[in-house]
């Protein structure tokens, strides 16, 4: 084999690597690639560059994406104008492929930010009612070791902010990919980008449209939370409060259809209701849901009540021929017995952030 074509199929495997989220880090995803196809030993003049391996995660990108991703890169950039006038006083700067252009699924919205301390950036976030978590990680490289402070924002789309001291606002930071210096933006610049980018942008009405874009999830945990005070009868709950119980439906339900993300939500959703009218918890958890979910969520939420008429063989004839006639009959039964599973004192279940950020994930690779 020539050393041209093994140098290009290293790069394609490396690359379906890093684009499936095998590999996070381009020196790992071409030397395993390349012990795949060599079985062995291969000259380093034969491992592709970063560069070329990025390419192909972008063909890859194109062929599975299409016109979604163009949409998808336009409201990351919208969306971390936003976050950077936001927090404007800490002179934030826009990285990575948000910036350049190379997203793929699965690709969060970088930016850096400059503090001596963490307490102000947490405030702003904290005023403006936005989800996030802090992350420090130690990193050895070159014989030295650092440790980096990461805010993991969870929006519509994820960032990664990453805090330098102030006195790091001008340095000059290099490309893994490129070995130059990075490409970045300030809000002025981005500001200008995107006026030049997208001519028939009005930016401010743009900026405006994206502050009015709920997070779903965020209504969903602020639905999800007041149910661990939910009380239900031990005669048929003797799991106890009913987050508890909707946690314990949505493992059984990741058993059943790991990667349905509609039936795992009506799974983790469909007690919401008995924290606003426990008389009535499924016209109240459909009304509180409503735009927040698909219609075929939707009906299956309205329905679970039904469906355990269905297993004890009490529903009459006509509903069950009605509610037969759906596409998702077959879901609704599967959604009864995992909310009949679900009661079960003193198993493990998932913890609520665990179980939004599976669903998420979810959301973000399957659009």
């Amino acid at each position: 084999m020539s050393s041209s074509k093994l140098r290009r199929q290293i790069a394609w495997e490396a690359a379906r690597l890093m684009y499936d989220r095998r590999e996070s880090e381009y020196y790992r995803a071409k030397m395993k690639a390349a012990r795949w196809i060599c079985r062995g030993w291969v000259k380093p003049k034969d491992l592709p560059s970063n560069a070329e391996i990025r390419d192909e995660i972008q063909a890859l990108a194109r062929l599975y994406e299409g016109d979604r991703r163009t949409n998808k890169l336009r409201e990351m950039r919208l969306d971390a104008l936003r976050l950077m006038r936001m927090l404007s006083r800490y002179r934030p700067r826009l990285i990575g492929s948000v910036l350049t252009g190379h997203i793929r699924e699965g690709s969060d919205i970088d930016i850096h930010v400059f503090s001596d301390s963490l307490e102000g950036i947490a405030g702003i976030l904290d005023e403006e009612g936005v989800a996030y978590h802090v992350e420090r990680k130690r990193v050895r490289k070159h014989g030295e070791e650092r440790v980096f402070t990461h805010i993991h924002v969870q929006d519509r789309y994820p960032f990664e902010l990453t805090v330098y001291a102030i006195d790091q606002a001008h340095y000059v930071f290099k490309s893994s990919i490129t070995g130059k210096a990075i490409e970045r933006a300030s809000v002025s610049e981005l500001e200008q980008f995107l006026r030049s980018e997208y001519a028939d942008l009005d930016l401010d009405d743009a900026i405006l449209e994206a502050e009015a874009q709920v997070d779903r999830f965020q209504v969903y945990e602020s639905l999800l939370l007041p149910l661990e005070n939910v009380k239900q009868s031990k005669k048929y709950h003797p799991e106890g409060d009913a987050l508890y119980h909707s946690l314990q439906v949505f493992d059984l339900a990741c058993d059943e259809l790991p990667y349905d993300e509609e039936f795992l939500l009506a799974a983790l959703l469909h007690d919401v209701g008995k924290a606003i009218d426990p008389r009535d918890h499924v016209a109240a958890g459909m009304e509180a849901l409503d735009s927040f979910i698909t219609e075929r969520t939707s009906w299956l939420i309205e329905h679970h009540m039904e469906a355990h008429g269905i297993l004890d063989q009490t529903i009459g004839a006509r509903a069950k021929r009605r509610l037969q006639r759906s596409e998702n009959y077959d879901e609704l039964v599967l959604l009864s017995r995992c909310d009949r599973a679900g009661r079960q004192a003193g198993v493990e279940a998932s913890e609520l952030d665990d179980a939004l950020d599976y669903l998420r994930a979810l959301g973000t690779a399957f659009g």
